[in-house]
């Protein structure tokens, strides 16, 4: 059972603190076990280059790196977007796929070549579920499971992410991009 695996979790305006606040999560697993995600408009304020300076080259502008989620924030993963849906000659070492052209990235080998990605970014922690937590979350309206884009992985934008994706959805939804992100300032 792949779940919900390469669709976007969009926090609802039920989410009102915290880290999931207003957030876009895409998630790498799901299945029996649980879910896996990380939080794809958190840019942090450090560098990449900071941390993996050998990296610096290969990852996706913002060159930042991104919190990932609540969970395992001392620890770095990578994802990556291949350029190519079937490169001939395979994945680039030490790429698992995850989800169509999305995977994680091994940060402990070289770094791959630029040019075999249409993106990569590094996060700082991932978001988790249980078994049945993330599904429980949906049904009493937390989040929204929405189709993913092939930008939104990368956007040059996270900091308007979530009102973009928002935004785009058809019929009332819509119009959850113009609430403000404190209720009393309406």
């Amino acid at each position: 059972m792949d779940g919900w695996r390469g669709r976007l979790l969009v926090a609802t305006p039920a989410i009102v603190g915290g880290v999931f606040a207003r957030s876009v999560v895409i998630l790498l697993d799901h299945d029996g076990d649980g879910a896996l995600g990380v939080i794809v408009n958190r840019p942090l304020e450090s560098e990449v280059h900071h941390l993996l300076p050998e990296w610096s080259g290969s990852v996706t502008s913002p060159t930042l790196l991104f919190q990932g989620g609540p969970v395992g924030l001392d620890s770095a993963l990578a994802v990556g977007v291949l350029a190519d849906p079937a490169p001939s000659a395979g994945p680039p070492a030490g790429f698992r796929p995850m989800a169509g052209r999305i995977g994680l990235v091994d940060l402990d080998g070289p770094p791959p070549e630029p040019q075999a990605f249409a993106g990569l970014r590094v996060f700082a922690g991932y978001a988790g579920w249980g078994p049945g937590q993330l599904e429980a979350e949906v049904e009493e309206g937390s989040w929204l499971v929405l189709d993913a884009e092939p930008g939104d992985l990368m956007s040059r934008h996270p900091d308007s992410l979530w009102h973009d994706v928002v935004r785009r959805q058809p019929g009332d939804l819509r119009f959850w991009a113009t609430l403000p992100e404190d209720p009393s300032e309406n």
